[in-house]
Protein backbone atom coordinates (compact mmCIF):
# COMPACT_ATOMS: atom_id res chain seq x y z
CA UNK A 1 0.00 0.00 0.00
CA UNK A 2 2.97 2.51 0.95
CA UNK A 3 4.44 1.89 -2.27
CA UNK A 4 1.33 2.42 -4.34
CA UNK A 5 0.79 5.45 -2.74
CA UNK A 6 4.22 6.60 -3.04
CA UNK A 7 3.91 6.29 -7.09
CA UNK A 8 1.30 9.53 -6.97
CA UNK A 9 3.56 12.77 -6.62
CA UNK A 10 1.81 15.84 -5.21
CA UNK A 11 3.74 18.39 -5.39
CA UNK A 12 1.94 22.03 -4.09
CA UNK A 13 3.00 25.71 -4.23
CA UNK A 14 0.95 28.03 -2.52
CA UNK A 15 2.86 31.59 -4.42
CA UNK A 16 2.34 35.12 -2.26
CA UNK A 17 0.05 33.86 0.45
CA UNK A 18 -1.74 36.67 1.47
CA UNK A 19 1.43 38.37 2.08
CA UNK A 20 1.79 41.52 1.01
CA UNK A 21 5.00 42.27 -1.57
CA UNK A 22 5.74 45.71 -3.54
CA UNK A 23 4.83 45.65 -6.95
CA UNK A 24 7.51 47.46 -9.56
CA UNK A 25 5.49 48.18 -12.73
CA UNK A 26 8.65 50.01 -14.02
CA UNK A 27 10.62 46.66 -14.43
CA UNK A 28 8.19 44.15 -14.51
CA UNK A 29 4.40 43.58 -15.91
CA UNK A 30 2.15 41.46 -13.30
CA UNK A 31 -0.79 39.36 -14.11
CA UNK A 32 -2.17 39.27 -11.26
CA UNK A 33 -5.34 39.87 -11.23
CA UNK A 34 -5.78 37.06 -14.18
CA UNK A 35 -6.78 33.34 -13.88
CA UNK A 36 -3.64 31.62 -14.93
CA UNK A 37 -3.52 28.23 -16.78
CA UNK A 38 -0.43 26.17 -16.90
CA UNK A 39 0.79 22.64 -17.45
CA UNK A 40 4.71 21.35 -17.11
CA UNK A 41 6.27 18.64 -17.81
CA UNK A 42 9.91 17.36 -16.64
CA UNK A 43 11.75 15.31 -13.36
CA UNK A 44 13.29 15.82 -10.97
CA UNK A 45 16.55 13.77 -9.67
CA UNK A 46 18.78 12.72 -6.64
CA UNK A 47 21.80 11.54 -7.42
CA UNK A 48 24.66 10.91 -4.97
CA UNK A 49 28.42 9.61 -4.90
CA UNK A 50 30.63 8.29 -1.56
CA UNK A 51 34.40 8.88 -2.27
CA UNK A 52 37.22 6.59 -0.62
CA UNK A 53 40.09 4.82 -0.82
CA UNK A 54 38.02 1.70 -1.00
CA UNK A 55 40.18 -0.20 -2.65
CA UNK A 56 43.02 0.07 -5.38
CA UNK A 57 40.70 0.56 -8.28
CA UNK A 58 37.67 2.32 -6.55
CA UNK A 59 37.78 5.69 -4.98
CA UNK A 60 34.04 6.46 -6.12
CA UNK A 61 31.03 4.74 -5.92
CA UNK A 62 27.94 6.30 -8.27
CA UNK A 63 24.47 5.78 -6.92
CA UNK A 64 21.49 7.28 -9.05
CA UNK A 65 17.63 6.17 -9.20
CA UNK A 66 15.21 5.62 -11.85
CA UNK A 67 14.00 8.29 -13.17
CA UNK A 68 10.29 8.99 -13.19
CA UNK A 69 9.07 11.80 -15.73
CA UNK A 70 6.01 13.25 -14.01
CA UNK A 71 3.33 16.04 -15.48
CA UNK A 72 1.73 18.85 -13.41
CA UNK A 73 -1.09 21.38 -14.10
CA UNK A 74 -1.75 24.37 -12.05
CA UNK A 75 -3.08 27.73 -11.65
CA UNK A 76 -2.89 31.22 -10.03
CA UNK A 77 -5.27 33.80 -9.23
CA UNK A 78 -4.40 37.18 -7.40
CA UNK A 79 -2.90 35.35 -4.05
CA UNK A 80 -3.66 31.83 -4.29
CA UNK A 81 -1.52 29.42 -6.60
CA UNK A 82 -1.82 25.55 -6.86
CA UNK A 83 -0.26 23.02 -8.51
CA UNK A 84 -0.75 18.68 -8.54
CA UNK A 85 1.99 16.93 -10.14
CA UNK A 86 1.35 13.14 -11.08
CA UNK A 87 3.65 10.62 -12.43
CA UNK A 88 3.56 10.20 -16.75
CA UNK A 89 4.75 7.48 -17.02
CA UNK A 90 6.94 4.13 -14.87
CA UNK A 91 11.01 4.11 -14.14
CA UNK A 92 12.36 4.94 -17.58
CA UNK A 93 14.68 2.26 -16.89
CA UNK A 94 14.21 -1.21 -17.01
CA UNK A 95 13.34 -1.82 -13.58
CA UNK A 96 15.10 -5.59 -13.58
CA UNK A 97 18.13 -3.92 -13.93
CA UNK A 98 17.94 -0.40 -12.48
CA UNK A 99 15.19 -1.06 -9.96
CA UNK A 100 11.98 1.00 -8.53
CA UNK A 101 12.42 4.01 -7.64
CA UNK A 102 9.42 6.32 -5.38
CA UNK A 103 9.37 10.08 -4.90
CA UNK A 104 7.83 12.61 -2.92
CA UNK A 105 8.41 16.13 -2.53
CA UNK A 106 6.47 18.86 -1.69
CA UNK A 107 6.79 22.48 -1.51
CA UNK A 108 6.08 25.64 -0.55
CA UNK A 109 7.18 29.12 -2.42
CA UNK A 110 6.52 32.93 -1.57
CA UNK A 111 7.56 36.22 -1.63
CA UNK A 112 7.35 39.31 0.57
CA UNK A 113 9.01 42.58 -0.27
CA UNK A 114 12.60 42.11 -1.03
CA UNK A 115 12.64 38.07 0.44
CA UNK A 116 12.10 34.98 -1.56
CA UNK A 117 10.70 32.33 0.88
CA UNK A 118 10.78 28.56 -0.63
CA UNK A 119 9.94 25.28 1.91
CA UNK A 120 11.07 22.00 0.70
CA UNK A 121 10.77 18.45 1.29
CA UNK A 122 12.07 15.83 -0.62
CA UNK A 123 12.38 11.93 -0.75
CA UNK A 124 13.60 9.53 -2.97
CA UNK A 125 13.27 5.68 -2.39
CA UNK A 126 15.06 3.41 -4.61
CA UNK A 127 18.97 3.71 -6.19
CA UNK A 128 21.34 1.46 -8.17
CA UNK A 129 25.13 1.35 -7.17
CA UNK A 130 26.46 1.76 -11.47
CA UNK A 131 28.85 -0.98 -12.39
CA UNK A 132 28.61 -2.77 -9.18
CA UNK A 133 29.69 -5.64 -11.30
CA UNK A 134 33.18 -4.41 -10.40
CA UNK A 135 32.33 -5.13 -6.50
CA UNK A 136 30.31 -8.14 -6.77
CA UNK A 137 31.73 -11.30 -9.12
CA UNK A 138 28.08 -12.66 -8.79
CA UNK A 139 26.17 -9.99 -11.66
CA UNK A 140 26.95 -10.40 -15.10
CA UNK A 141 27.73 -8.78 -17.86
CA UNK A 142 23.13 -8.04 -18.63
CA UNK A 143 22.97 -6.86 -14.68
CA UNK A 144 25.71 -5.16 -13.73
CA UNK A 145 24.32 -2.92 -11.28
CA UNK A 146 23.93 -3.28 -7.27
CA UNK A 147 20.08 -2.44 -6.67
CA UNK A 148 19.47 -0.74 -3.56
CA UNK A 149 15.52 -1.33 -2.80
CA UNK A 150 15.00 0.53 0.62
CA UNK A 151 18.16 3.14 0.29
CA UNK A 152 16.26 6.33 1.20
CA UNK A 153 17.61 9.90 0.41
CA UNK A 154 15.38 12.84 2.67
CA UNK A 155 15.86 16.43 2.45
CA UNK A 156 14.32 19.42 3.91
CA UNK A 157 15.03 23.06 3.44
CA UNK A 158 14.04 26.19 4.49
CA UNK A 159 15.72 28.96 2.63
CA UNK A 160 15.11 32.72 2.14
CA UNK A 161 16.51 34.77 -0.41
CA UNK A 162 16.95 38.59 0.32
CA UNK A 163 17.54 40.88 -3.35
CA UNK A 164 19.24 44.31 -2.83
CA UNK A 165 17.52 45.86 -5.71
CA UNK A 166 13.70 45.91 -5.32
CA UNK A 167 13.45 45.76 -8.95
CA UNK A 168 14.14 41.69 -8.96
CA UNK A 169 11.06 39.63 -8.24
CA UNK A 170 11.01 35.61 -8.37
CA UNK A 171 7.26 36.26 -9.53
CA UNK A 172 8.57 37.41 -12.87
CA UNK A 173 11.53 34.78 -12.35
CA UNK A 174 9.28 32.05 -12.64
CA UNK A 175 6.99 34.08 -15.23
CA UNK A 176 3.24 32.72 -14.36
CA UNK A 177 2.10 35.76 -13.01
CA UNK A 178 4.33 38.25 -14.35
CA UNK A 179 7.52 38.77 -16.57
CA UNK A 180 10.15 41.15 -16.78
CA UNK A 181 10.11 44.75 -19.03
CA UNK A 182 13.33 45.89 -18.41
CA UNK A 183 17.12 44.40 -17.46
CA UNK A 184 17.17 44.01 -13.71
CA UNK A 185 20.43 42.78 -11.95
CA UNK A 186 21.30 42.56 -8.27
CA UNK A 187 23.40 41.08 -5.35
CA UNK A 188 21.41 38.70 -3.39
CA UNK A 189 21.91 36.89 0.13
CA UNK A 190 20.26 33.85 0.91
CA UNK A 191 19.76 32.11 4.33
CA UNK A 192 19.38 28.79 4.84
CA UNK A 193 18.58 25.69 7.07
CA UNK A 194 18.65 22.08 5.73
CA UNK A 195 18.60 18.89 7.22
CA UNK A 196 19.30 15.79 4.73
CA UNK A 197 21.22 12.36 4.73
CA UNK A 198 20.94 8.93 3.29
CA UNK A 199 19.93 5.37 4.88
CA UNK A 200 19.62 1.80 3.81
CA UNK A 201 17.18 0.71 6.57
CA UNK A 202 19.82 -0.90 9.03
CA UNK A 203 21.63 -2.45 6.21
CA UNK A 204 25.44 -1.66 4.76
CA UNK A 205 25.26 1.56 2.06
CA UNK A 206 28.29 0.70 1.04
CA UNK A 207 28.83 -3.18 -0.49
CA UNK A 208 30.10 -5.02 2.39
CA UNK A 209 33.22 -6.61 0.07
CA UNK A 210 34.58 -2.88 0.26
CA UNK A 211 34.01 -2.39 4.03
CA UNK A 212 36.75 -3.74 6.55
CA UNK A 213 35.58 -2.87 9.66
CA UNK A 214 31.42 -2.65 9.80
CA UNK A 215 31.88 -0.75 13.10
CA UNK A 216 34.02 2.50 11.21
CA UNK A 217 32.47 5.45 8.97
CA UNK A 218 32.84 2.81 5.76
CA UNK A 219 30.10 0.63 7.20
CA UNK A 220 27.31 3.20 7.80
CA UNK A 221 23.86 2.89 7.54
CA UNK A 222 23.03 6.29 7.94
CA UNK A 223 24.84 9.40 7.04
CA UNK A 224 23.48 12.74 7.41
CA UNK A 225 23.76 16.21 8.64
CA UNK A 226 22.00 19.24 10.08
CA UNK A 227 23.14 22.76 8.39
CA UNK A 228 22.81 26.40 8.88
CA UNK A 229 24.41 29.13 6.97
CA UNK A 230 24.18 32.23 4.25
CA UNK A 231 24.83 32.22 1.30
CA UNK A 232 25.86 35.18 -1.16
CA UNK A 233 24.57 35.46 -4.57
CA UNK A 234 23.81 37.36 -8.10
CA UNK A 235 20.36 37.85 -10.20
CA UNK A 236 19.61 38.71 -13.32
CA UNK A 237 16.51 38.76 -15.36
CA UNK A 238 15.98 40.77 -18.84
CA UNK A 239 13.17 40.16 -21.28
CA UNK A 240 14.11 41.13 -25.14
CA UNK A 241 11.09 41.31 -27.66
CA UNK A 242 8.99 38.69 -25.81
CA UNK A 243 11.99 36.57 -25.14
CA UNK A 244 12.91 36.48 -21.01
CA UNK A 245 16.06 35.08 -19.99
CA UNK A 246 16.45 34.71 -15.67
CA UNK A 247 19.30 33.05 -13.41
CA UNK A 248 20.50 33.21 -9.88
CA UNK A 249 23.74 31.90 -8.68
CA UNK A 250 24.36 31.56 -5.00
CA UNK A 251 28.32 29.89 -3.56
CA UNK A 252 29.10 30.01 0.12
CA UNK A 253 28.99 28.17 3.43
CA UNK A 254 27.05 26.87 6.53
CA UNK A 255 28.07 25.63 9.68
CA UNK A 256 27.60 21.78 10.03
CA UNK A 257 26.53 18.82 12.39
CA UNK A 258 27.20 15.54 10.83
CA UNK A 259 26.42 12.20 11.99
CA UNK A 260 27.08 8.65 10.81
CA UNK A 261 24.98 5.63 12.35
CA UNK A 262 26.57 2.23 11.88
CA UNK A 263 25.27 -0.88 13.62
CA UNK A 264 26.81 -0.44 16.82
CA UNK A 265 27.46 3.38 17.35
CA UNK A 266 26.21 6.69 16.27
CA UNK A 267 28.99 9.32 15.92
CA UNK A 268 28.43 13.24 15.81
CA UNK A 269 30.84 15.98 14.53
CA UNK A 270 31.24 19.95 13.84
CA UNK A 271 32.40 21.08 10.56
CA UNK A 272 32.06 24.07 7.91
CA UNK A 273 30.62 22.46 4.10
CA UNK A 274 30.70 24.54 0.85
CA UNK A 275 27.22 25.14 -0.95
CA UNK A 276 26.00 26.41 -4.27
CA UNK A 277 22.85 26.64 -5.93
CA UNK A 278 22.20 27.36 -9.19
CA UNK A 279 18.23 28.42 -10.92
CA UNK A 280 17.52 29.28 -14.38
CA UNK A 281 14.80 30.40 -16.42
CA UNK A 282 14.15 30.80 -20.40
CA UNK A 283 11.76 31.60 -22.21
CA UNK A 284 8.69 33.39 -24.19
CA UNK A 285 6.34 35.37 -22.84
CA UNK A 286 3.95 37.79 -23.56
CA UNK A 287 0.26 39.29 -22.18
CA UNK A 288 -1.22 36.12 -23.55
CA UNK A 289 0.67 33.13 -22.56
CA UNK A 290 4.39 31.69 -21.61
CA UNK A 291 6.75 28.89 -22.30
CA UNK A 292 10.15 28.36 -20.25
CA UNK A 293 12.10 26.11 -19.41
CA UNK A 294 13.27 26.18 -15.95
CA UNK A 295 15.92 24.28 -14.18
CA UNK A 296 16.99 24.44 -10.89
CA UNK A 297 20.48 22.81 -9.23
CA UNK A 298 21.38 22.43 -5.73
CA UNK A 299 24.31 19.92 -3.75
CA UNK A 300 24.46 19.01 -0.08
CA UNK A 301 27.73 17.51 1.01
CA UNK A 302 29.32 15.57 4.33
CA UNK A 303 33.08 15.11 4.67
CA UNK A 304 33.97 12.60 7.18
CA UNK A 305 37.97 12.84 7.49
CA UNK A 306 38.21 10.97 3.88
CA UNK A 307 34.89 9.93 3.34
CA UNK A 308 32.88 12.18 1.16
CA UNK A 309 29.21 11.83 0.92
CA UNK A 310 27.96 14.52 -2.17
CA UNK A 311 24.12 14.75 -2.82
CA UNK A 312 22.78 16.59 -5.97
CA UNK A 313 19.76 17.97 -6.05
CA UNK A 314 18.37 19.12 -10.04
CA UNK A 315 15.42 19.67 -12.05
CA UNK A 316 14.55 20.23 -15.55
CA UNK A 317 10.99 21.37 -16.48
CA UNK A 318 9.17 22.82 -19.48
CA UNK A 319 6.40 24.76 -18.91
CA UNK A 320 3.52 26.35 -20.71
CA UNK A 321 0.43 28.29 -19.98
CA UNK A 322 -2.29 30.92 -20.92
CA UNK A 323 -3.51 34.17 -19.20
CA UNK A 324 -7.23 34.72 -19.37
CA UNK A 325 -8.06 38.18 -19.35
CA UNK A 326 -11.17 39.40 -17.31
CA UNK A 327 -14.33 40.22 -18.29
Amino acid sequence: MKRQINKILFFVFLSNTILSQSLDTNHIEYFKDRFVLYSDFGFTSAPFELKHSFSEDISTLNYKHNIRPNIGLGFSYKWLALRLSVPLIDNIRNVSKYGATDNFNLGLRFTIKKFFCDLDFKRTTGYWLKNGINIDTNLSVDYPHLIYEELKALNFSASAWYFKNNNFNMTAFYGQKAHFKKPVHTWSVKGTMNFFGIGNEGSLIIPYQLVPDSSSRIGGVTYSAYDIGFIPGYAYGNRIKNWQFSALLGFGAVLQSKFYTTSYITRGFLGIAPRYDFRMSFGYSNAKFFVFLVTELDNKSIQFTDLIYRQYYYSLRLKCGYRFRNK
